[in-house]
């Protein structure tokens, strides 16, 4: 399928890429400017959410166990 269109979403309830105005924007991830970005979603999801896991300025496990 072509890019042309864009932007495109992540459609979390269908787990499919669908153009701009496809769905209601609560069901969506994106924007992204093409589908293979899109496609690559939930994966860039699970990168960030890592990255913040393993962040010491991000992690407030360490408040968690002064108080």
């Amino acid at each position: 399928m072509s890019d042309s269109g864009g932007p495109w979403y992540y459609n979390l309830n269908t787990k499919q890429v669908v153009p701009e105005g496809a769905d209601k924007a609560e069901n969506l991830l994106g924007p992204y400017p093409t589908r293979e970005d899109a496609e690559r979603a939930l994966a860039k999801v699970e990168e960030r959410n890592e990255a913040w896991d393993n962040d010491p300025d991000w992690n407030d496990d360490v408040d968690e166990k002064q108080n």
